[in-house]
Parts: C-alpha cells; sequence; structure tokens
C-alpha cells in the first residue's frame, strides 16, 4: 500500500477523466441538428416576411381596385397631360386617333410645336431637339412656339391644356392634340407619323430662313428691341406694344 493513498486515487481520476476528453476530442461533432435549427428559423422568418410584404401588396391594390370602382370615369370629366401620356403608353386611343382631347384654335393648317430653346433641364431641351428632327425630316414647315423666347405661348398652352404645369414639348397637327416627345417617337417609328402628316407642302431640302435663321425671331423694327419708343406728343418714352418681352417679334418671312 502507498504511503499516499490520495495520490494514486487523483491519478485515477485524472486519468480518467483525461481519457474522457481525449476520446471525445477524437470524436466529430454533431452539428446537423444546430444546423437544422438555425435554417429552420431563418425559413420561417423569411416567410413571415414574405407574407406580411404579399398582405400588404394585396391590401394596396384591393384599396385601388375599390377606388377606381367606386369613382367611375365619365367622358366629361378633363384630363390631365400626365394622364394622357401614360394612357398612350398602356395602348389606349391617342389624340388624334380620338379627336376629343384638346384643340388649338387658328391653327388647322399647321403644325404647331410648344418647345423650349433653354438648356436648364437636361432632360426637356433633348426631347425637344429630338421632335424638332424627326418633324424635320419630313421636311415640312413647323410653326414652332419657344415658351422661353416669348412669355404668351405659354399662357397659350396653358389654356389650351387646361393646367398650369405642362410638360415641354407638344405637338398639335391640324389644331388637333397629338401629344409629347413619348408619343411622337412611338408614332415615328410605327410609322403613323407619316401618315398623320400627309397633305402639307413639302420644303425644299436644307431650306432656312434667311431672315431669322430658323430662330422664328427677329429684333422689333419699331423698337430696336429696347421695347421703348419715344411720343413725341408728350416727350416720354413708352412701351413699345409690337414687341414681347423681349424686344422680339414673329419673323415676317417664315412665320406668316
Amino acid at each position: 500500500m502507498s504511503r499516499f493513498p490520495f495520490f494514486s486515487r487523483s491519478n485515477t481520476i485524472h486519468s480518467s477523466s483525461s481519457e474522457k476528453s481525449q476520446k471525445s476530442f477524437n470524436q466529430p461533432l454533431d452539428r446537423s441538428g444546430s444546423l437544422s435549427r438555425f435554417y429552420g428559423s431563418m425559413e420561417s422568418m423569411k416567410s413571415s416576411i414574405r407574407g406580411k410584404m404579399v398582405k400588404k401588396l394585396c391590401n394596396l391594390f384591393e384599396s385601388t381596385k375599390e377606388s377606381l370602382n367606386s369613382k367611375p370615369s365619365t367622358g366629361s370629366e378633363p384630363r390631365s397631360g400626365s394622364k394622357l401620356r401614360s394612357e398612350t403608353r398602356s395602348g389606349s386611343k391617342l389624340g388624334w386617333e380620338s379627336g376629343m382631347l384638346f384643340r388649338l384654335p387658328e391653327a388647322e393648317d399647321r403644325i404647331v410645336v410648344y418647345l423650349t430653346s433653354l438648356r436648364g433641364i437636361r432632360r426637356t431641351f433633348e426631347d425637344c431637339n429630338a421632335v424638332k428632327m424627326i418633324l424635320k425630316g419630313f421636311r415640312v414647315w413647323v410653326d414652332e412656339r419657344d415658351v422661353s423666347m416669348d412669355r404668351a405661348y405659354r399662357k397659350e398652352l396653358q389654356c389650351a391644356m387646361g393646367e398650369e404645369n405642362v410638360a415641354l414639348p407638344q405637338v398639335f397637327v391640324r389644331g388637333k392634340y397629338i401629344g409629347g416627345a413619348d408619343v411622337v417617337k412611338h408614332l415615328f417609328e410605327s410609322g403613323d407619323l407619316k401618315r398623320i402628316l400627309e397633305g402639307f407642302p413639302k420644303m425644299k431640302p436644307g431650306f432656312i430662313c434667311d431672315s431669322c435663321g430658323d430662330a422664328r425671331f427677329v429684333p422689333c423694327k419699331n423698337c430696336s428691341g429696347s421695347r421703348k419708343v419715344f411720343d413725341e406728343d408728350e416727350g416720354l418714352l413708352k412701351r413699345c406694344l409690337e414687341c414681347n418681352e423681349n424686344g422680339l417679334i414673329r419673323c415676317p418671312f417664315c412665320c406668316c
């Protein structure tokens, strides 16, 4: 018997525990259960989030459908320019097909385009140039009404469209409303624009007005663009009534 028996007992305990730890170390860990629980929780979380999103979308569409059914549209209600553009994209009748949308008075014999020459908004400027180039390719004379050169044209367009905020450009043919840049591009690609412009006289290729250089405006001859004239009877300077706010008048040679 050992003199210190507790030493042998401790060695036995430590040896057994070390053997157990060595066996547990050599055996691979079984993590399949924890992984399956983890992925299961993730899938349940995704399904719950997806279910909430689908429910919200269903409620949204149901509410819009109920609002449309509760407020049926009548033919007497005016439609805005944005709504008309959305309708033309969705495949409904265009303005020139229905003939019941907007009309421009005193323009039954011409093509009128409201546009801007300012580059403040890049997209608007590019759309105006695109419409000009498309119409110029047909060699027809176009009555270009630049709202940035004459403030009266903007008011005229607002009265014709029935709203204040009107996107540019806007095209009228024979007094009938055609649409904006997207509609004109669609008509040009489908070949319908050629049929709409039939009957207008053709211009010479590369024709440019010698008076205004196709700017459609020239300085006023009455006040030389100063917007003021001298009244000899009263001896005072007065506002010239023949030009616009920029001292310009329509070109008398190409805009008659």
